[in-house]
């Protein structure tokens, strides 16, 4: 920006010679300098001077102590401005031009990242408040519609089970009456008879014709016996004590709604030295013993939080392991892309359980449901795809989306992890994205970083995701963990902690997150939530 005295009418001249735009001022003397006169006014040394450039000039102020000098010099340990006579050698100085360009500079420098990357930062967050405000309306809108549908439900299977039974009700009422239509006509086909029989016996009695009283045969033995007593055994309803609890059990559940808040600076709280010389990859198996590997080697090592080596396994084929994940029953499973196979360890037994015709395995998890899922390449390089297996069995391959594009990129590394909600969360490197499908392996959404803490290009890595449903990915080169939600809304960093190149992540049942460094061949495990 022009300096206004520049901009008058009446330029600004040297004081000793008066040539225009001088560039240098004297603050002691508070005179201006051209070059040519620097040297000849530092000639004069009946008093003091402190030459700096025309556009700092009132840099200097009095100094407490001496009150006839003027601070040239800063205290380094306080930052306090001193004269040349300042003696105290406890404490180190610098020339105060130095020292105000210097803080120049990291004023500049703070004042860009606050606009271009904190303020932004902070204003999206506050941005997103709306937006959660509003998740929040539809979330609650979607859980009582969902109440609603089941209530619908359920009510719908009780009128179904109550019509049912008021059938059954109709049915044998209808079969009750026609067993009494029967027997009402029998007694009344009986009756007619009995009446027909007393008329016949009144006419006999009144006739003296001996023929027709002789052929009278008796029938009271017939009809002495009273008519069959018609006996029903009636239903009943013997209604069932309600339960709530059952009822409760038949609805299902809505779980508990759980504010978390993040830490303001994570904390390291194990630092585990591997024998790796690189370590890429950790797994836990429990809240205290962790699977590991690296390229270097082709053991597979299990490790608890004090650092001891419990168990070492060397790979069937011998060759390095690409990846490896805990199965649900806490069985270490291996990815090799030497032979192109996916290997479960049981005991001290290594079993194949797929060997890849035409693909190299590159990462897999193990999924809530305990089947594996397998990211690979072709041995081309030009294909990319995600395989869901149960046990050997191919159950799903999610390769294009709904348009028939590739949904990854062809690339070495790539790793992934299902989240909570069972989409398929891929740290894609070689695109430069968080790539998340569906677990019907519908697109969902594409996170490709923010401006990252060194503003390198975002290069993620290892990828996982936590109890609330956030997806963590490390960004090795800016030595630095993203977070995001299940929805690919950035949340937070995770940097500034003694991370170094973080490459391989998982976390425990705690949310505790464990970060696998290639540069120490260290695991650090770190506290991220209150």
């Amino acid at each position: 920006m022009e300096d206004p005295i520049y901009s008058l009418q009446d330029v600004i001249r040297c004081d000793l010679c008066e040539t225009p735009v001088p560039p240098k001022h004297c603050d002691i003397c508070h005179i201006h300098l051209c070059k040519a006169c620097v040297r000849k006014h530092r000639s004069d040394r009946s008093k003091d001077h402190y030459i700096v450039p025309f556009k700092l000039r009132g840099i200097t102020s009095k100094c407490t102590k001496h009150s006839t000098k003027v601070c040239t010099q800063v205290r380094t340990t306080c930052n306090i401005p001193v004269c040349h006579l300042y003696e105290n050698l406890r404490h180190n100085r610098v020339d105060i031009l130095k020292w105000f360009e210097t803080k120049r500079k990291l004023m500049q420098k703070d004042l860009q990242d606050f606009e271009k990357f904190i303020y932004p930062r902070y204003q999206e967050a506050a941005t997103n408040i709306p937006v959660q405000r509003a998740d929040v309306n539809n979330l609650s809108q979607r859980l009582t519609t969902a109440l609603d549908e089941q209530a619908e439900a359920l009510h719908t299977e009780i009128d179904t089970i109550i019509q049912g039974m008021k059938s059954e009700i109709d049915d044998m009422d209808a079969r009750h009456i026609a067993a009494l239509d029967r027997h009402e006509d029998a007694i009344n086909h009986t009756i007619h008879e009995i009446t027909q029989i007393i008329l016949d016996l009144n006419r006999l009695l009144d006739t003296s014709d001996v023929c027709l009283v002789s052929e009278y045969t008796s029938r009271t033995e017939e009809f002495w016996n009273l008519p069959a007593q018609f006996q029903v055994t009636l239903p009943t309803f013997t209604p069932q004590e309600i339960n709530r609890e059952q009822i409760h059990q038949q609805i299902g559940s809505l779980s508990q709604l759980t504010l978390s808040f993040f830490l303001d600076e994570p904390r390291i709280l194990t630092d585990i030295q591997t024998e790796y010389r690189e370590v890429y990859s950790v797994s836990c198996l429990s809240e205290s013993e962790l699977w590991t590997f690296s390229y270097t080697d082709d053991i597979l090592r299990l490790y608890n939080l004090q650092g001891e080596l419990l168990r070492s396994i060397q790979t069937k084929s011998g060759n390095r392991p690409q990846d490896i994940a805990v199965t649900r029953s806490g069985e270490p499973v291996y990815a090799d892309s030497f032979d192109n196979s996916i290997n479960l360890v049981s005991g001290t037994q290594i079993q194949t359980l797929i060997t890849l015709r035409g693909w190299e395995p590159l990462g897999l998890c193990s999924t809530f449901s305990g089947d594996l899922l397998v990211i690979m390449r072709s041995y081309d390089y030009k294909q990319t795809k995600v395989v869901r297996y149960s046990g050997s069995t191919e159950k799903q391959s999610i390769q294009c989306d709904d348009h028939g594009k590739p949904i990854y990129k062809s690339g070495y590394i790539k790793y992934l992890s299902e989240n909570r909600n069972l989409d398929i969360c891929v740290a894609d490197n070689r695109a430069g994205a968080v790539v998340v499908v569906s677990a019907a392996g519908k697109l969902r959404f594409r996170y490709t970083g923010r401006p990252s803490i060194r503003r390198d290009p975002f290069d993620p890595h290892g990828i996982t995701t936590d109890s609330r449903g956030n997806i963590l990915t490390a960004d090795c080169w800016s030595n630095c963990i993203h977070i995001i939600d299940q929805d690919g809304h950035f949340l937070r960093y995770i940097y500034n902690c003694g991370l170094q190149r973080p490459w391989g992540l998982c976390v425990d049942s705690r949310d505790n997150l464990f970060v696998a460094e290639i540069d120490t061949g260290k695991v650090k495990k770190l506290q991220n939530y209150k």
